[in-house]
């Protein structure tokens, strides 16, 4: 497996939204797909004129591995890991996920100026990263992304809990925009944004993957 992880995390400036209709969540998660590549992808003329759906698009090899996405009004986390690459900062591989980021945020931004007829930066300065250094850290991460858009409907579940767990997975369950599906067994084209086998298998059985999110969520807010 190798390499290093991180929780990478941006949102919009001044805590704006940057995802105002499906269309926009649909084109980011593309370019969580596309930008993922050492070549520079047009999204129009690479897709669009030639009539391709983005999953088809034969991108190559991967910058980074993504383990975890989810996408949320104003905001965005992704659970991410590079190789060690030389030393440094390169050493924790944060090269290749700068060179990613970058390439993920220049792309939906002037996506979203054009659309919007705006003009100024959408994100709230760089990227923000923590490096994941053991799997207790790394565990709790992955439930918390697949979690996160409980916030939508109870905004205040991190500091009072998720006393209805059957409404709570209802939700997750209608919830596109994250790979909460990917690791509930559902097949679909964004599956390709997913390297699985760069990360640790935290629950193989998906039966009870909803069941482990919410457990691991718990232990993570009692350790605060």
């Amino acid at each position: 497996m190798g390499g290093e992880f991180f929780h990478v995390y941006n949102r919009g400036n001044s805590k704006q939204a940057v995802f105002l209709d499906d269309e926009d969540y649909e084109r980011f998660v593309k370019l969580l797909y596309l930008c993922n590549s050492e070549h520079n992808v047009n999204f129009r003329e690479n897709i669009v004129k030639k009539h391709i759906d983005a999953f088809d698009f034969e991108r190559r090899e991967p910058i980074v591995y993504i383990g975890a996405w989810v996408l949320m009004p104003n905001h965005f986390h992704i659970y991410i890991s590079s190789p060690r690459q030389g030393l440094g900062l390169e050493e924790l591989g944060m090269a290749n996920i700068t060179k990613f980021m970058l390439k993920l945020s220049t792309s939906y931004s002037m996506y979203f100026n054009k659309k919007y007829n705006r003009t100024g930066k959408l994100f709230e300065d760089k990227f923000k990263s923590v490096h994941i250094s053991d799997e207790v850290q790394a565990k709790y991460l992955f439930s918390y992304i697949h979690i996160n858009p409980i916030k939508l409907i109870l905004p205040k579940w991190k500091e009072e809990g998720i006393k209805d767990q059957e409404q709570a997975i209802s939700f997750l369950d209608s919830y596109k925009w994250s790979s909460y599906h990917e690791y509930n067994g559902t097949i679909r084209p964004e599956s390709k944004i997913i390297s699985r086998e760069n990360f640790l298998n935290y629950f193989p059985d998906t039966k009870s993957f909803k069941k482990d999110i919410f457990e691991w969520l718990a232990q993570g807010i009692a350790l605060g």
